[in-house]
């Protein structure tokens, strides 16, 4: 296994569609200043940023297709870059991609989750990295989510998000700030 000191920043999913598309993020407040405030912070100490990229397969779709304004990476992570771009066509960023070698051949130990939406794909991925043997840092201000509502029920943003940050807490994550992760970060450096 790689070793444990060594970070990585997943950018999940900071498409358009979850600001200009279908689905507005809505939660938590100042979610994506804390996205751009994390991919910072990861350039400044020298951690891997991996922008993740979904695209929906499904017949039908009408959210994520690729090459559809909404698919876009949002234009402020463009502009701020990243080490490798990973596409995914599931909720798992892990599933049918080659993250899993990237972080191998990179040496990371610990994946740090931010992106969109929390309680799905940010959700998901922390849960497949942890079942792979990685340490993972779950941003609370640097996930977001929307109100849900299908035939099983309604659930709040707010709701929704905090469900998925102590189920994650409690098992999988350590859940931080993005404030916290810098202290964190500073305490122990990158390699």
């Amino acid at each position: 296994m790689a070793q444990p000191s060594r970070r990585a920043l997943l950018v999940i999913d900071v498409q358009l569609e979850y600001f200009t598309g279908q689905m507005p993020v809505t939660h938590p407040a100042g979610h994506f200043a804390r996205v751009l405030e994390a991919v910072d912070l990861a350039h400044a100490k020298g951690i891997p940023v991996v922008a993740i990229q979904h695209t929906s397969t499904r017949d039908g779709a009408q959210t994520f297709v690729k090459g559809t304004e909404g698919w876009r990476i949002h234009p402020e992570i463009v502009r701020r870059g990243w080490d490798v771009l990973i596409g995914k066509t599931l909720p798992g960023s892990f599933t049918g991609t080659g993250l899993e070698e990237w972080l191998k051949a990179h040496g990371v130990g610990t994946v740090v989750i931010a992106g969109y939406m929390t309680q799905m794909c940010c959700d998901t991925t922390a849960r497949q990295a942890r079942h792979l043997g990685y340490e993972v840092e779950f941003l609370s201000d640097a996930t977001g989510t929307l109100d849900f509502t299908n035939s099983a029920g309604h659930v709040s943003a707010e709701e929704l998000h905090r469900a998925a940050l102590v189920t994650q807490q409690s098992a999988f994550s350590t859940v931080l700030t993005v404030e916290e992760w810098s202290e964190r970060a500073a305490a122990r450096p990158e390699r």
